[in-house]
């Protein structure tokens, strides 16, 4: 072996825990960040409380007024905030590492509205209740997302005609959504209309709960494919020739991912652009190579925390999550898109 080999060996495995390094920093600071930010949402409200009220409510102990204020209003809305961000982020750079495009996510090609429209249907036409809602909209956005899949399928999946198909799907499906809507009563419009616009308010443990089980039984099968579906980014000609089943490997984190969306869809409504922004967030700070679905399923959960935090309490009046995650995702979309023109495709 040759001086340069051993040289330019060695220059690759230090780029290797450079990177290993910078990776594991990254993921450390979001996490401690997600922790702050959960605790500040739950000392801060109309009332303060002190980081000890807010432990022992926590540890089960009956802290007068905070018991009921922390334990039942505070506690299940920012643990779904943070349950359900994960989601978004996990799924949308599912579909963005997949499909090599970071417009390819669950807000654009269609998963979520369709989600959204089986909702208002359920609300406005068959007028269920919330469980039952929810489990119309996980099981119409499945739907929708293997209906995508298999139109955009031709000897493989493009993904450029994914894209396509999924923004005219979604057309349709906002159409429905506005007929629906607008034969709506007065109550049963204001009941659609917050959980179109993706809302934490008033949420109790029964939301929380189907989250956190979608998240225990699909996040690790995601994980579990990170190796696979890196792979696909190099083309399906030479992942197969590495060993890869790029089609059980596809079927396999399109059901995880779009699992992981509609539950939290279900739960917390379509949360604007979370989806979207996780993973081009998370690629910018982490850096080239590896897996991102840790990093980005964390960014996605500060992003809703923080989202949710300024809404209730810096904006000056209350708004809802999503309207907040809504003006911040429109001008990176308008962003990425200008670069992508200007990349000639490409970021």
């Amino acid at each position: 072996m040759t001086t340069r080999t051993l040289i330019t060996a060695d220059a690759v495995a230090s780029g290797r825990r450079r990177r290993a390094i910078r990776r594991s920093r990254v993921i450390a600071v979001l996490a401690l960040l997600i922790v702050l930010v959960f605790a500040l949402s739950l000392m801060i409200g109309q009332t303060f409380y002190p980081p000890s009220d807010v432990l022992a409510v926590i540890l089960g102990d009956q802290v007068p007024g905070a018991t009921f204020t922390v334990g039942r209003l505070r506690l299940p809305r920012a643990t779904l905030a943070i349950l359900a961000g994960l989601c978004f982020g996990l799924g949308g750079v599912t579909f963005q590492t997949m499909l090599r495009n970071p417009l390819a996510s669950p807000d654009i090609i269609g998963i979520t509205s369709g989600a959204s429209a089986a909702a208002a249907f359920a609300i406005v036409t068959l007028s269920l209740n919330e469980t039952a809602v929810s489990a119309f909209a996980i099981v119409v956005g499945l739907a929708v997302a293997l209906v995508i899949y298999g139109l955009s399928f031709k000897g493989g999946v493009v993904g450029t005609r994914l894209i396509l198909i999924g923004i005219g799907i979604a057309a349709m499906l906002n159409s429905v959504t506005a007929y629906v809507l607008s034969q709506a009563a007065d109550w049963d419009l204001q009941a659609a209309e917050r959980w179109l616009t993706g809302s934490l308010n008033g949420t109790g443990w029964n939301q929380v709960l189907p989250v956190l089980v979608a998240i225990v039984v699909l996040a690790p099968v995601l994980l579990g494919q990170s190796r696979n579906l890196s792979m696909t980014q190099l083309g399906d000609d030479t992942a197969s020739a590495l060993g890869v089943r790029v089609g059980r490997t596809r079927l396999i984190v399109i059901v995880s991912a779009v699992g992981l969306i509609a539950f939290a869809t279900a739960a917390a409504g379509p949360i604007a652009f979370v989806a979207f922004l996780a993973g081009p967030i998370a690629a910018r700070i982490v850096g080239p190579n590896g897996s991102l679905l840790v990093p980005a399923g964390l960014v996605g959960a500060l992003l809703v925390l923080v989202a949710d935090f300024c809404g209730q309490y810096l904006l000056g009046s209350r708004f809802p999550v999503g309207i907040v995650t809504g003006v911040l995702g429109a001008p990176f979309l308008i962003y990425l898109i200008i670069r992508t023109n200007r990349a000639g495709g490409s970021l």
